[in-house]
């Protein structure tokens, strides 16, 4: 290649395609590491699809299921204890009724046991 005094090359734009610089570049070979590279890279984004992703959405998919079924336990054992709580308030009330019930009739026992005394004392006199 002749340059100009400007710089320029004397070449003809024709002949610029056939210089030295230009046909040995018409082959280009991938380096090795460039390939290797972007193989590690396919594997790499498979494994975290494949390996990773999918098995992570399968284990969430059955702890939902698991967290509904906690949820509807909770919910039956919920119904459960409102019934139980009911049930038993229901059974103190009835218990205080009984103990007061008690207490009338043990006091009404004693009133009958002072009158039948007093009556059996009228009696012998």
């Amino acid at each position: 290649m002749i340059a100009d005094g400007d710089g320029r090359s004397s070449l003809a734009p024709e002949r610029l395609l056939e210089s030295g610089a230009v046909v040995d570049r018409g082959r280009v070979i991938l380096p090795w590491t460039l390939v290797a590279a972007s193989v590690l890279l396919v594997v790499i984004v498979l494994y975290l699809l494949f390996g990773g992703y999918l098995p992570a959405r399968q284990r969430i998919a059955r702890l939902e299921a698991e967290l509904r079924d906690v949820y509807a336990r909770e919910a039956q054992l919920q119904t459960r204890l409102q019934r139980e709580d009911r049930s038993r308030t229901v059974r103190e009330q009835q218990l205080a009724a009984f103990a007061a019930e008690r207490d009338a009739l043990g006091k009404r026992l004693e009133q009958l046991e002072v009158e039948l005394a007093a009556l059996k004392g009228r009696k012998r006199r």
